[in-house]
């Protein structure tokens, strides 16, 4: 495929991580980038306070993309930073949690090369880290965790795309197994087919947390187990932006939420 010469290009594209949510958590990088750029393409999770660092000229587009719910076209957005970076604009995408974790940020990187720009990105805190230390939760620890899982809950629509990619039940049993923390993405309006699939490898009692708005003074969540993750998430009324997490790390919050005559169901 042939594409523009670099040294055509004057304007060069970053991909800039805003993290969970709290404007504390920007990297000092972020903020760098920010303040630099002229045209910032902004993702709907990205609090607005962020952009109080962005200069008074700065043309600020909103792009919004949130799991479930009406979004601006990948394609279209792709078209937005090509087309700015061939006018000489700095342009800034900023994207909620980490560019490169469900972030878009490998496809968008892919289709700026293939129009001959090259781009940096900029990691930013993801949801899934933000959401477990707010409760004071690790993702790991030697004694009940080895590793940890992000996984999305929400399949990939349009063209070419299955109904659910992801083999919940290996998952399950691979966590069960190699006693790995589940983090699950968007997955709250399927939180009953993840909890169906889950129990055919995990047990019922396994701690989860889902939290909600992670990071933010509003910030929500429940403490329950596997086999309560969606009426948990219905009775508390919780809705995406959220996030679930699996996993033995949990024991000591869930336990503390329940009643005590429940908390012998976690073997304490």
């Amino acid at each position: 495929m042939n594409t523009p010469s670099t040294s055509l290009i004057t304007g060069r594209c970053t991909l800039v991580g805003a993290g969970p949510g709290d404007p504390e958590l920007l990297t000092v990088k972020a903020v760098k980038a920010i303040q630099a750029a002229t045209v910032l393409l902004v993702d709907d999770l990205v609090n607005d306070e962020i952009l109080a660092y962005a200069r008074p000229d700065a043309r600020i587009v909103h792009v919004g993309k949130r799991g479930g719910c009406k979004s601006t076209p990948q394609a279209f957005i792709e078209r937005l930073m090509i087309t700015a970076v061939h006018e000489g604009e700095t342009v800034v995408r900023l994207k909620g949690g980490d560019p490169f974790i469900f972030g878009r940020g490998g496809e968008e990187v892919e289709h700026l090369r293939e129009a001959g720009i090259e781009c940096t990105v900029v990691n930013g805190i993801t949801a899934g880290l933000a959401a477990v230390t707010a409760l004071g939760v690790p993702l790991t620890h030697r004694d009940h965790a080895q590793g940890v899982v992000f996984v999305t809950g929400h399949a990939k629509t349009g063209a070419g795309a299955s109904e659910d990619p992801t083999d919940w039940r290996a998952l399950a049993a691979t966590a069960h197994n190699a006693r790995l923390t589940l983090v699950i993405y968007m997955g709250v309006a399927g939180a009953g087919h993840i909890e169906r699939e889950l129990l055919q490898g995990l047990p019922g009692n396994t701690p989860v947390a889902v939290i909600q708005h992670a990071s933010l003074p509003h910030q929500r969540h429940i403490a329950t187990t596997l086999d309560k993750l969606q009426s948990g998430i219905a009775e508390a009324g919780l809705a995406s932006p959220a996030v679930i997490v699996v996993g033995d790390v949990l024991r000591g919050l869930a336990a503390a939420a329940l009643p005590a005559s429940a908390t012998d169901r976690f073997g304490t």
